[in-house]
């Protein structure tokens, strides 16, 4: 498998029994179906974030990417609470496509990022 973003291949990497992949070149993270949320919840996860946060940002301004997994274009989300944070999601197979820091961050949300979710909740 290939990394949507830069193209190098994807390496299978495993924290505490769950696999998912990261680029062998920028670092970004793969996860199939509800792999970042079941990392998220293991203390020291975020250890698995090893990439320069500054190449995840600028990689993050590639739009239009496909799925590794089986080329499906991918759609741009962002984190309920924490709206700074853009990764990208497959339709099909449900995978989840995170720039380098970006995990790290979506772990570390803080209280903050909760009441700036909330507070644009009760706008709308």
């Amino acid at each position: 498998m290939n990394c949507p973003k830069c193209g190098a291949g994807m390496q299978a990497v495993t924290f505490q029994g769950i696999e998912f992949d990261r680029c062998s070149s920028c670092a970004g993270l793969w996860f199939d179906i509800m792999e970042e949320e079941q990392l998220k919840k293991l203390a020291g996860s975020e250890q698995v974030d090893v990439g320069d946060e500054k190449v995840g940002q600028a990689l993050n301004e590639k739009g239009r990417i496909q799925c590794p997994k089986d080329s499906t274009p991918m759609v741009r989300m962002v984190v309920a609470g924490q709206p700074h944070i853009w990764f990208e999601s497959c339709s099909v197979c449900q995978g989840t496509y995170f720039d380098a820091g970006e995990f790290k961050d979506f772990k570390a949300e803080t209280f903050a990022d909760w009441v700036k979710g909330f507070s644009n909740r009760e706008r709308n």
